[in-house]
């Protein structure tokens, strides 16, 4: 078959990389990004900007945690080791160059391949499909994949356009190099994103105060470091092994099973989690820091989970308890799941004891008059510099990308309820007309409904194997 994939950022390697060669005649990727294969987290930026997870964790090689391990050894051996986690803990740039070595040793196995540096515009039906790019060129595909990426960041407080906004914070080796370092500078969230733009303000030298301001105040959890946590029951088999309904009752029984064959009471767990959302931020990173070597293994254990298990638990859970999740839950657990790394911590901390890092939490507005007045529960201060660091809401369906949704809508194609277009969740096809379409795939976060991490590398490359294998181009 030929097959067109659209889109050329990680689920579109985890594609290539999970197609055999055998079942395709040709591969067509089409990309209008000067440098395909990173999407928008992995382009060349600074060396402050850091992968925030173990390379176990980040392997796009669905069944092969230990493909991107193997890489950076052998391009980096022994560099970029976060002493505290024990790990290496390389700059983003470098896992961009993992997954363009790894697309273009899949490309290369192909019989005919080829990228095309375009825009798609729409996708037409007929004996074949049809994909029309942005320049009027025509390609003709068995089966297209839509690996389109996120959307981009919202701006929750109508800031675009006032001088001294910073609406998308990435590459932070620009955005930065624009600010003045004496300036004060406000980051709109406490997240891995804001994490990212406080360390590397602090790198480059930044002598003007910093603050972060969000509506929680809470900051991510911190990593501990890796150990061997011989999960048994919270794995993908033993989720879908449970018989009967999946609900949440029944997985946090599948949890607290877990936990008390290693001697650890999930209860106990659960209190100190729910204790850290109210904790000062400051305290719980300085606790977080010191717990980096801590024996316990609760924590590991649900992070593990979250990343292994979590996407097969999410596909079976009925749509009740995943509201539930949603609605109370989302931050703890994207928290839990994706800590800063103890490198980044150590920072913050050291900037918050010098008295250069603030935090203000019940964040309320932000209005754009000679600089910026900033409203937030404990009153207000004002900033010269205002950096965008909420993350782009789930299943956004990027800008780039809205001509081709809006050809596919007009075919009977559905957006998702939550977000993203429809697609059957067994086999990432593409629902047309209220049916699988058995030409349509998607993988990644245009997938409505699809892992509860949108994110995660390991969801990703889950979804492009089981993509590979709807197409009859079973994996290896």
């Amino acid at each position: 078959m030929d097959i067109a994939i659209i889109g050329a950022g990680a689920a579109a390697v985890g594609l290539l990389d999970a197609l055999a060669p055998e079942a395709v005649d040709s591969v067509t990727v089409l990309e209008p990004a000067p440098l395909p294969w990173r999407g928008r987290p992995y382009q060349p930026d600074l060396d402050s900007v850091l992968v925030n997870v173990p390379p176990e964790i980040m392997s796009i090689r669905f069944g092969d945690r230990a493909h991107y391990a193997r890489w950076l050894e052998r391009h980096a051996p022994g560099a970029y080791r976060d002493e505290r986690l024990g790990q290496p803990i390389p700059p983003r740039a470098v896992y961009g160059r993992y997954l363009e070595d790894t697309a273009e040793e899949a490309l290369a196995r192909f019989g005919r391949a080829q990228v095309v540096r375009a825009a798609v515009t729409d996708v037409s039906p007929g004996e074949r499909l049809t994909v029309r790019t942005v320049d009027g060129r025509r390609y003709a595909a068995d089966r297209i994949a839509l690996c389109v990426g996120g959307g981009t960041p919202l701006d929750h407080y109508g800031l675009t356009g006032a001088p001294g906004f910073v609406a998308d914070p990435y590459p932070l080796e620009r955005t930065l190099a624009e600010i003045p370092p004496g300036r004060h500078v406000a980051v709109v969230g406490a997240g891995l994103t804001a994490v990212d733009i406080v360390v590397s303000l602090a790198a480059r030298g930044h002598t003007g105060g910093i603050s972060l301001v969000s509506r929680s105040g809470t900051l991510p959890y911190v990593w501990q470091r890796p150990v061997e946590t011989a999960v048994r029951h919270l794995t993908p088999a033993g989720v879908g092994s449970l018989r009967g309904p999946v609900t949440l009752d029944r997985l946090i029984g599948l949890i607290r099973t877990e936990l008390a064959e290693h001697g650890e009471d999930w209860d106990e767990l659960a209190a100190r989690i729910a204790a850290t959302a109210e904790a000062d931020p400051v305290t719980n990173l300085r606790e977080q820091l010191g717990m980096v070597d801590t024996p316990l293994l609760g924590r590991r254990i649900i992070q593990e989970a979250a990343h292994t298990a979590g996407p097969v638990a999410w596909r079976l859970l009925p749509e009740a308890d995943r509201a539930r999740l949603r609605s109370g839950h989302f931050r703890t657990i994207t928290g839990l799941a994706s800590p800063m790394v103890p490198h980044n911590a150590a920072a913050l901390l050291d900037l918050f004891d010098a008295g250069g890092l603030r935090i203000f939490p019940g964040i309320e507005k932000i209005e754009a008059a000679r600089g910026f007045r900033i409203k937030h529960a404990a009153g207000t201060h004002t900033a010269d510099v205002v950096i965008n660091a909420v993350n782009p809401p789930p299943h956004a369906i990027p800008s780039a990308a809205g001509s081709l949704v809006s050809s596919l809508l007009g075919q009977g194609a559905t957006r998702h309820p939550h977000g993203g277009l429809a697609a059957d969740p067994d086999t990432g096809r593409l629902l047309v007309g209220g049916r699988p379409d058995p030409c349509l795939y998607v993988v990644g976060d245009l997938a409505g409904g699809g892992p509860f991490l949108t994110s995660g590398i390991p969801g990703v490359a889950a979804q492009a194997h089981r993509t590979a294998r709807s197409l009859g181009a079973t994996p290896r």
